[in-house]
């Protein structure tokens, strides 16, 4: 429910456009929640539960909502506060679970994010899931057969404690090849400079001559002539 992670989802897809090994980047999206004991739904305006939140007057939060807007505008994207109905995650995450084994996670994962900053979707009700998940192209009985049990549960606290485990304690957070990692929602060039670095470190330099015997090669201090 974090918006700078619609903006950090946007910052790196520009990374890996840029990348030269682009084609080869797998994402996968894993599972956090910012409160987990959030209801379903919220009452009252995004701009009085930001106010109490941090205990600014309402006029404060909503600067800090148009400054918010603004650096989403500058990446392509429409936030519209006045619209957000957020809510509780949890079964969102575990539909993104099983778009991960339908292959369109990425899918669910954009169109639950612009749903939610853009459309004004209640991002906790089943029955607006479900509505998202068929639109991503997941199969719209086995999303609500999802959301009526409890598949997928396990797996979204597996992720959660992962997190923990290794010191998340906040989102955006992208972690390069188990290695790497960059926390919010940083520029693309810094997203690329590690997609980079992942690269260099896990794919090993392959040295070629020009023929068997070196010609042209130093090494110390002699040359091959």
């Amino acid at each position: 429910m974090c918006p700078w992670c619609y903006i950090g989802k946007r910052r790196f897809e520009a990374a890996v456009a840029e990348f030269e090994h682009g084609d080869e980047v797998e994402v996968v999206w894993r599972s956090f929640e910012l409160d987990p004991s959030a209801p379903a739904t919220r009452d009252g305006s995004y701009v009085d539960r930001l106010a109490g939140k941090y205990g600014t007057a309402p006029a404060q939060a909503q600067t800090m909502l148009d400054r918010m807007t603004d650096a989403a505008a500058a990446d392509g994207l429409d936030f519209r506060f006045d619209r957000a109905k957020p809510g509780n995650t949890f079964d969102a995450h575990r539909l993104l679970h099983l778009a991960g084994t339908r292959g369109v996670q990425d899918q669910l994962k954009e169109r639950l994010m612009r749903a939610t900053f853009t459309e004004g979707e209640p991002i906790g009700d089943p029955a607006a899931l479900v509505h998202l998940a068929a639109d991503a192209g997941l199969d719209r009985d086995e999303a609500q057969r999802v959301l009526d049990g409890d598949a997928f549960g396990d797996e979204v606290r597996a992720d959660e404690r992962r997190a923990t485990q290794i010191g998340i304690s906040g989102v955006p957070f992208f972690v390069f090849d188990d290695r790497l990692a960059v926390s919010g929602a940083q520029p693309a060039d810094v997203m690329l400079d590690v997609l980079q670095q992942a690269w260099a470190e896990r794919r090993p330099v392959v040295v070629t001559t020009g023929d068997r015997d070196g010609d042209g090669l130093c090494e110390g201090d002699s040359c091959a002539v």
